[in-house]
Formats: structure tokens, sequence, C-alpha cells
């Protein structure tokens, strides 16, 4: 049921605002800020993608700056019906009023063959357009870069960029090359463009490492409107079956690198290849005669030699276009195909080859989710009817997320979990390549996590579905094939979707191999599952909130407050008694507090702060105290509520291992939690350790926080 309602929804949703449910930051978090969102993909490109469908990415610089009004319009529709018309499902990209938009609309299309002062999108242009607000068509390597973060692995183009003839006096080479060099994107196209030195571009993807095949009978290379360049591809492949296997042979090798798939355009309309030759020619001689420079070139020699072979070379180009679509659309539908069969015969445990040949620091054990949240435009939700708002689709679970802030933050991270063997599961790993995901299991006939989430307008949640019962997979039995590499970390991180029998074994071997562990609540039901044992007092580090905390202390017997306090004295002081009794054991906690702040409790360092470091055994007991950090100020709408805390979390726990002292720790995650309410994601895919610094990231100083003793 839960499967049907969460493909209704997105077929149904307006756009897409990824958010997800977050125990420590719940409600409406008022004391994080916001920056603005950069990626929306489209309802029908998220649904397909996580049914592991086919899906299409196109660029936009054909609409924009290849074509005039009306025909960059009707080729770009045309496009995508030719892809749709193969099984597949299109995704153009484009940048519209800043924002990075992985398919398109009617509408969306129209406005951008429409505008007439858009820019053309590079590498380069992207945070600038972005930074401005601005719209435009993006090319190849902008396209490649929008098409690897939403998971598209097949891009479809007309033909590439290169080295400009010239080029080894001028430098005049296309970002395309350097992208096809680090970003795992097969991209389908005529070639390189005839008015470009195709030999040196040849031998410049050779220096990047990419793979270059034509696709057809020979290995002759195609130049766009001619099917020969008098060059040859290292490679050909034959259909799109062997097509399927160079890509899915090239993506599974972890290189990071593209590969180019040469179309050579149809015979019948090659036959005018010598004519726009002559018109290339003249083209080119006039942009030098001209000086016209770098990114002019190629629209200003489009545009004069469609005008010298009378329209042409722009029905060339139209018929090359839709021809690559074609092939590249059975292509992309034959890799569908080839990872379908392949999931099939896979074993029980799905291993990603990504791992890293050095030791783990930390080893997270928890859930993966995929979540579909609904998000209503106003703040109350009527039942038994149709509210307005919007939907969309995100990858979650706490221990997910915070595998993937480590990972982001630089620290060597095995992630421990299981999935389904369904449509989502795919889509999860896809996702999740910047992670060493070795450690999950991947079981047949089991459901991938999933959430469903309907929430009102500033961010409180109306109602919950959750099918995560395979969590309790996460067995003792399975984490324990990994022993070696528990034994060695200097972290475990255990999430409360866990069974408690895994966390009873977990604990019991950190007792045994004097391991810290963090445990992380993820909500106030499950936050009780290390106090029914003993084996609570094993825990090093927890980061509950103030209803978490009281159900660790409820369940160890203790009494606790039937209401929370209102004021910010009063709160402290219910956080420092409710945290007393658990620091016997426990080395510290961090007691989220929402719009209060950060409450960081344990032992006194000597300086006048808590101890937050790994303690050492034998190490003198100080007394205890605790530090209250506010929360950094609002500078702009929350977009969403979704991975904060656990980006809080991931984030201290980053600055444990690098050795950071308390403050930094502290401030880094407070900076994380604010760059997660500004993503779509869970999990803010642009962070990194530039982004947390506390001494680059806030433009005063940081506000000094309250030092408070545990009597």
């Amino acid at each position: 049921m839960l499967q049907k309602v969460s493909s209704h929804l997105l077929r149904c949703g307006a756009s897409t605002l990824p958010i997800r449910r977050s125990h420590a930051y719940s409600g409406n978090p008022t004391g994080l800020g916001a920056l603005g969102s950069r990626f929306r993909v489209h309802p029908s490109v998220s649904q397909a993608l996580a049914e592991h469908q086919p899906v299409v990415a196109l660029e936009s610089t054909i609409i924009t700056h290849g074509m005039p009004f009306p025909h960059n319009l009707s080729t770009a529709m045309e496009v995508e019906s030719l892809v749709r018309a193969q099984g597949a499902i299109p995704a153009t990209v484009g940048v519209l009023r800043g924002r990075v938009h992985v398919g398109l609309s009617s509408e969306e299309l129209e406005y951008l063959a429409r505008s007439e002062g858009s820019l053309k999108i590079s590498r380069r242009d992207l945070p600038y357009a972005i930074s401005k607000g601005l719209s435009g068509g993006t090319t190849v390597s902008a396209t490649m870069i929008a098409a690897h973060s939403a998971g598209i692995p097949v891009f479809v183009t007309g033909g590439i960029g290169g080295v400009h003839r010239g080029g080894e006096h001028s430098l005049d080479v296309s970002a395309d090359l350097t992208e096809l060099g680090r970003t795992p994107v097969a991209v389908v196209s005529a070639g390189v463009k005839s008015i470009l030195d195709i030999g040196r571009t040849l031998e410049f993807l050779e220096t990047q490492g990419v793979c270059v095949a034509t696709y057809g009978q020979s290995n002759n290379f195609p130049a766009f409107f001619s099917p020969q360049s008098g060059f040859t591809s290292p490679y050909h492949v034959r259909d799109p079956e062997e097509a399927a296997k160079l890509i899915e042979g090239t993506l599974s090798l972890g290189l990071q690198s593209g590969l180019l798939i040469a179309v050579p355009i149809c015979e019948e309309h090659a036959a005018v290849g010598q004519q726009i030759d002559d018109a290339i020619r003249t083209a080119v001689a006039e942009a030098s005669f001209k000086e016209i420079r770098g990114k002019d070139v190629t629209p200003f020699i489009l545009r004069r030699v469609n005008e010298l072979t009378k329209g042409k070379s722009l029905e060339a180009n139209v018929a090359l276009i839709h021809n690559n679509a074609k092939v590249g659309s059975q292509i992309a539908c034959e890799l569908a195909k080839l990872r379908h069969d392949t999931k099939r015969k896979q074993p029980t445990t799905y291993h990603v080859m990504n791992s890293p040949e050095s030791k783990s620091e930390i080893v997270v054990i928890g859930g993966i989710n995929v979540d579909f949240i609904a998000k209503g435009k106003t703040e109350n939700i009527v039942f038994g009817q149709t509210n307005p708002g919007n939907v969309c689709q995100s990858f979650g679970g706490v221990g997910r997320n915070i595998a993937d802030i480590l990972s982001r933050l630089g620290c060597r991270v095995l992630f421990i979990s299981a999935i389904g063997s369904d449509a989502h599961s795919h889509a999860v790993l896809n996702y999740c390549q910047h992670m060493n995901t070795s450690g999950i299991a991947r079981l047949a006939d089991q459901r991938t996590a999933t959430y469903c989430a309907v929430i009102t307008e500033s961010g409180e949640l109306s109602l919950g579905l959750g099918d995560m019962d395979i969590h309790q997979q996460i067995t003792e039995q399975y984490v324990s094939s990994f022993e070696e590499q528990l034994s060695s970390a200097s972290l475990v991180c255990l999430d409360g979707n866990l069974p408690v029998s895994t966390i009873d074994y977990v604990c019991g071997r950190a007792k045994e191999l004097a391991l810290s562990v963090w445990y992380e609540p993820t909500d106030s039901v499950k936050a009780s599952k290390p106090f029914q044992s003993e084996s609570w007092k094993q825990l090093s580090y927890s980061s509950p909130n103030l209803a978490e905390l009281c159900t660790m202390n409820t369940t160890l017997g203790l009494q606790t407050p039937d209401v929370f306090p209102s004021s910010l004295g009063d709160v402290l002081s219910c956080a420092l008694a409710l945290s007393r009794p658990l620091l016997e054991h426990l080395h510290c906690l961090i007691v989220t507090l929402g719009s209060d702040g950060v409450l960081v409790c344990g032992q006194h360092d000597g300086n006048g702060s808590v101890h937050l470091r790994p303690r050492v055994e034998g190490e003198t007991r100080g007394r205890l105290c605790a530090l209250h950090y506010a929360s950094l100020p609002v500078t702009a709408e929350i977009v969403n509520v979704s991975g904060a805390g656990d980006s809080l979390a991931g984030s201290i726990m980053a600055g444990v291992i690098q050795g950071q002292d308390t403050d930094s720790c502290v401030r880094m995650g407070l900076q994380a939690a604010r760059l997660s309410l500004a993503s779509q994601h869970p999990i803010d895919p642009l962070l990194c350790m530039d982004s947390v610094d506390p001494y680059k990231t806030l433009s005063q100083a940081w506000p000094k926080p309250r030092f408070l003793w545990i009597d």
C-alpha cells in the first residue's frame, strides 16, 4: 500500500522539494539559517529513477543558442517524443532563475526557447548563474554534472566540444573534454563538431582517460555532419546491447570518468556533408577575421553555416540529433535491462566497488530510507480531501545521513545496513556512490525501507507511514562479519533503527575491545533500546533531543517531568538534571534543544570546556559540566527540516575524529545543520570541510557558549 501511495504522490507532484523528518530538529526549528536550494528534479524523472526505468539526459544549449525560435522549441519537443517512443524518460537539463532543473515541463521548455538573454552555461558558469538567479542552456559539461548528480548514466547531445582549430596556440579547449575525464556519464553524440580540430580532440580525450567508441560496424570516427572524419576511434560497438555492456563495465569500475559513444549521421543526410564542410571553412575564416573568441565562436559558426547552406545544415543538424536521441534511448533501455538482469542474479549481499583501501576510522551501522514527502501549502492539512502542496522523493535514514556527511567531511567511513531487491535499491546505491557502501546487504524478497510523510507548510508532521521492516535484518550475525573493521575503528555509531539484539552485540564487543560507541536515538520510542539492559553503560556518546533524553531516563526507572518547561533557563536546568545520571557511564551527551540551541554535557577539561575527545583508559574523571551553544540566526527562509539533526551529530563526530577542540566541533555541527535546512537533500551535496569551517563561514564573531556546572 505504501509503495502505491508513494507512486501516486510522485505522479501528482508539482515540484521536487526533499524534506526528511529529523528527530533532533522536528517541528519548526527557527534557530538555524538557510541558503537557496540548487537542484530540482522533475517528478517524472524522480519516479523513473526510483523504479529503475531508463532515463536519458538532454542538454539545452541547442534550445538557447543552437537554433532560432521556433525551430529550437519544436526540435526539443520532437527529441523528447523520440526518447519516449523508444521506452525511455527524457530529462532535459536547464538552469531557470538560478536553479538547475533536471527534466523540464513544456512551459519551461518554451521559456528557454523564447529567452533572448539566456546564458550559455558550462561548469565554469554554474556558480555565477545560480548566485545571480539567472537562466540559460546547459552545455555538455554542465549537463553531465546535473545528470550525474541525479543518477542518470546516459546523456544524448548533438556533438561535443573539443580543441578549437589553432588550439595548440590559443589553448582554446572545451570544458566538455575535461568533464568527460572526471564525470562518470556516457555521452552519446555525433562525434566532435566538425568546426573543431578532431585529431587533437581525440588525443586530448586519450590523455583524460576517456573511453571512445564508434557506434556501428567500423571504427571510423564521425565529424558531426559527416560519418567519417579521417580519424578512427579506439573501439566500436555494433548495437545497443554492446554499448550498454561497455557503459556498465565503465561505470562499475568506479573510475569516475565518462565515455563517448560516437554515432555517425544517417547516410541520407550525410550527402550534404561536403557542402557543409566548405561553409564551415568559410565561417571559421570569418570568425578569425572578426576576432570572435571563446564561447561565442560555436554559435557564430553554426549560424553562419546555416546561412551559407541555405538551411541545409539546420536540416542535417536536426536529423543527426533525432538519430542520436533514438540510438541513445535504445542504449539506455538496454542498460536498464542489463542492470535488472544482473540484479536478479546477484547474491544476497551487494558490495559496491568503491571501498577505500585504508581502514575505516568510523563504522556507522543503521538504516537507509527512501523518503516520499508531501508538504502542504497551508498550515492545516484537511484529511479526506485533496490538499495543495509539493511532493518529492529523497534518500534518508539516520545511519545513511550520518555516513553521508562523515564521507563528505573527509572521514574514512564504513556504512553497514540492508536494502531490498526492488526498484529503489539501485537508486539508493547510485546516489550513495561517494560513500563506502560495501557493508550494505542486498536481500532477496525484501523491500527497501520506505517512509511517506504529510507535513504542513511550516514543517510540522501531520501523518507519517513507514515500511521499515528490513531494518530488523541488520542482525548481530551480519554485523559480526565485520569484526575486523569494528575492532580497528576509532568510533562506532549506531542508530535507533537497529534491533535491540544488534545494539547489545556491538555494546558487548565495545566493552571487550575498548571501543567508543555513539548512539543516535532516531526518535523518542527507539531511544530506549540500549537502556533496556546494561548495554547503555558501554556507550561513550549519545545525541538525544529532550524527549529522547526523557525516554532514556524513564527506561532506567528515573523520574522525568510530565511537561517540558518553556523558558530557556528552565529548559537548561531540566536537560542538566536528565543528563546527570547518564553521565555516570557515558562520556558525553549532545542534547539538541531545537531553537534553544545545543547543550554539550560531560567532564570538565580543566580549561573551562567539556572534554569531548574519546576517553583514554585509566584517565581521571573530571567534574561534570556543560556548555550551552545558542542556535545560529535564521538568515533566509527554511526550505526543510530533513537532516539537520543528523548533520549536527555527524559533523561533531567528524570534528572529534579529526582532533578539533569542543567549540570547533559544535560550531561545525551548527553550520552543517544550517546548510541541511536549505538543501533539497537531507545532507547538502555541496557540503565540504570549507563550508563548515567555523573560521570561514561566519561573517562575525561566534557567540561565546555559556558554561554550567552539573551538580
